[in-house]
């Protein structure tokens, strides 16, 4: 391992010594009025425009005329002095005083406010001021989580991690950003070349173009660049021709690229960021690392639950897979629809089909003939901000019926039940047939723990009409489902065309012994997207490279160089120093593990993942009570950290102090029912200490939560038939055969014990 500690040390070392990129080339946006006039107006005043601002008296909305507002026992005051913005409240020690606004965010449906500190954070406070009219309840002050009751300690309070504005916000809020954290200071120092969304954050710097634009000779040229990086010319002498037997426009040609999604994911998504200096490339994996369709994150059918940016929802959409694009509906200037409501679905879609009664079933004007209503529902996030789904589905409340997934249907007819608008959706559409957004099962089987859901989640990765991320989703889903079958698709999955099925099918490796993981995905080391080649990197790093030819050692060594400067941009969260421990730990440098997770802490007391994974080095060292004392200090930090509690009951238990254990871990149980693996531990550890029936107590409990949970099943079947209940024991290994007919263990078992009560019988 000697080697790959002095590869590690040498990369930090150059990661460090690289400077910041600065904004050479950039030109501003004014610079490109000259020419473009017409997008430069439209431009002006638009959400981009006005994305960030000064505090002055033209950019703030708010009231700030000695306004009080009080949430959760403390009273902020809003008010100027000497032309500049002050808001006084909570600070990070609880202490009520005045800090100056140096910055607003954002314009409409609510602006926030921005304060700077002394060591170069920026931080949002939690008090916006509502935008709205006030004839719609606005014009007001109010807080971001009024149902939540958020202190200085917590990590939601304005002056915490979760408020910074220099990680959370700013690279989407500015042009060509600069974080400028130092590690060794652990201060900021953020730049810009522009404070708002310019022309440049789009189409990349603009200095070469504008030195293009100056030579007559270049004019007259065919070059295609111009001086661009960024070019938007996929729609290029593209139409839109309306099929009138459909009624539905079809593109001239399929788009080759899809350069104008990847440029708008860069803000518009739920994503990670990778790698700085988005504006001179647009390809999105080379700068971040987009989410999935998870259950976190979105219902089953894919429709949005969390704020997830569109992209993702878009994606899953028929109109991505019939070539749309974000310009072909929104104004990528004015940032408005190219027309007013319905009048933009017109553009595609025929009028005397799709907005007759016949189409939606509704009387023609009515709120239930909206298109964005029925196809585009919104969820409403930051208390004020109705946000549309981009997903432009069907509505589909016969599937809500089955999997509890939200519909538009019953969101408008709020007071009828599921089955009232199933039986209503089934009569308008008796043949409506299998919804393009076909995973809802497999997902919804995935998430319950179903081992039906293996075959489910393979239908969706190969069905080739199936959108690129719900196939990546199936892929990621598989990992807690893998038998001999779904791990040959794995490999197919490995090779794939789609880089987020490359991604997800990576992760899904990790159920595979770190020792065993080269053969199948080593090829991927040298893929061409960053997001593909760290993925690589982070799960083949444990490969010992004294097992690997000379090319392969260099392409593991710069998988894993990438995977550390990705780290290294976010420096300034725990996250990132998490996640460079996991990888000293996985090869075996501990000492440097512990390092980085104690930085992590540094970063952020309350980060409970990083005392877990001190307690595992120092439990795997054989050092339990030192193990035992990191989770104690952890808890002390988040005291209603269910997986510390767990913890910690199974370092007690390891040290034979039984009463205790089962203290902590009824603790855990208690805090998060929801997982069942914790039940099944607590109740495993009850019956040991010889208390069967509270044993049984909670295992019935996790299974009425989770009643697809192979552990808590088995659990109860053995230990009613250790008590001697042998019809209960049967009972409950019926129930596992049920889930699963080919579960080899469960059926061993049932015929034990029906030979045993035939025995008895005799």
């Amino acid at each position: 391992m000697t080697r790959y500690f002095i590869f590690l040390v040498s990369v930090l070392a150059a990661i460090k010594a690289n400077p910041a990129m600065t904004s050479e080339g950039f030109a501003g946006s004014k610079s490109c009025a000259n020419c473009h006039m017409t997008q430069f107006n439209a431009w002006t005043g638009s959400h981009h425009d006005l994305a960030m601002q000064h505090a002055t008296e033209e950019a703030v909305l708010g009231d700030f005329d000695n306004t009080q507002f009080t949430h959760n026992g403390v009273t902020s005051r809003f008010s100027t002095r000497d032309g500049k913005y002050f808001v006084h409240t909570d600070g990070p020690d609880g202490t009520m005083r005045d800090f100056e606004i140096a910055y607003t965010f954002g314009v409409e449906p609510l602006q926030q406010y921005l304060v700077p500190f002394p060591d170069g954070r920026v931080q949002a406070l939690s008090i916006a001021w509502d935008a709205r009219p006030e004839t719609e309840g606005g014009q007001r002050w109010f807080h971001l989580y009024p149902d939540e009751s958020i202190d200085h300690r917590d990590e939601l309070h304005w002056t915490g991690p979760q408020q910074n504005w220099n990680y959370m916000c700013a690279d989407c809020h500015t042009t060509k950003l600069v974080k400028g954290y130092s590690v060794s200071k652990d201060t900021f120092n953020t730049t810009w070349s522009e404070i708002n969304v310019g022309c440049e954050a789009c189409h990349g710097p603009g200095e070469k173009h504008i030195d293009w634009a100056g030579r007559d000779e270049n004019l007259r040229s065919d070059d295609i660049g111009r001086g661009l990086v960024v070019l938007f010319n996929e729609r290029k002498g593209v139409t839109w021709s309306v099929n009138a037997e459909t009624g539905t426009a079809q593109r001239s040609e399929p788009p080759e690229k899809r350069t104008e999604l990847g440029v708008c994911a860069a803000c518009h998504s739920r994503r990670g960021l990778l790698k700085a200096g988005v504006e001179s490339d647009p390809i999105f994996l080379n700068h971040h690392m987009p989410a999935l369709l998870t259950e976190s994150l979105y219902h089953a059918d894919g429709q949005i639950k969390e704020e997830v940016y569109v992209w993702g929802s878009f994606t899953q959409s028929r109109m991505h897979a019939a070539g749309v694009s974000c310009s072909d509906c929104h104004d990528p200037h004015s940032l408005e629809l190219r027309a007013e409501g319905d009048a933009v679905c017109a553009l595609c879609h025929l009028p005397a089909k799709f907005a007759a009664s016949e189409h939606h079933g509704h009387p023609e004007g009515s709120a239930g003939a909206d298109c964005l209503g029925c196809h585009m529902p919104e969820t409403t996030y930051m208390v004020v901000d109705p946000r549309h789904d981009h997903s432009i589905r069907i509505p589909r409340p016969d599937i809500s019926q089955n999997f509890g997934t939200p519909n538009a249907c019953n969101q408008c007819h709020l007071q009828q039940s599921t089955q009232w608008a199933a039986d209503a959706f089934k009569r308008l559409f008796p043949d409506a047939g299998k919804p393009f957004q076909s995973w809802t099962q497999a997902f919804y089987q995935a998430r319950a723990g179903a081992p039906q859901a293996e075959i489910s989640l393979l239908k969706v990765f190969t069905d080739e009409q199936a959108p690129e991320i719900a196939r990546a989703t199936a892929v990621l889903e598989l990992q807690n489902f893998l038998s001999p079958l779904s791990g040959q698709t794995l490999q197919e999955a490995l090779k794939d065309d789609s880089p987020l099925v490359r991604i997800a099918a990576l992760r899904s490796l990790k159920t595979l012994p770190p020792a065993n993981r080269f053969p199948y995905a080593g090829h991927l080391l040298p893929d061409s997207l960053l997001a593909v080649r760290i993925e690589a990197g982070r799960v083949l790093a444990a490969t010992p490279l004294d097992q690997l030819g000379v090319q392969d050692r260099v392409n593991l060594q710069r998988a894993i160089a990438d995977y550390i400067a990705t780290q290294e941009l976010n420096a300034d969260r725990p996250e990132s120093r998490l996640n460079l421990g996991n990888l000293h730990a996985r090869i075996g440098d501990v000492i440097q593990a512990e390092k980085f997770y104690r930085q992590a802490i540094a970063r952020n007391p309350a980060f409970s993942p990083a005392y877990a994974n001190i307690a595992d080095l120092y439990q795997n060292q054989g050092l339990e009570n030192e193990a035992r004392k990191v989770l104690q200090q952890g808890i002390a930090q988040q005291p209603f950290d269910a997986g510390l509690h767990h913890a910690l009951g199974l370092s007690l238990a390891r040290s034979n102090n039984m009463d205790a254990a089962l203290a902590s871990l009824g603790k855990a149980t208690k805090l998060d029912p929801g997982i069942a693996r914790y039940a099944y531990v607590y109740g495993i550890a009850l019956n040991s200490a010889d208390r069967p029936d509270e044993a049984l107590k909670v295992l019935e409990e996790a299974h009425m939560a989770k009643p697809n949970d192979r552990e808590v099943l088995f659990a109860l079947a053995t230990i009613n038939r250790d008590r001697g209940n042998v019809q209960r024991a049967i009972s409950w290994t019926e129930k596992l055969l049920e889930l699963n007919p080919a579960d080899q263990a469960a059926r061993q078992l049932l015929n034990r014990l029906e030979t045993n009560t035939q025995g008895a019988r005799q």
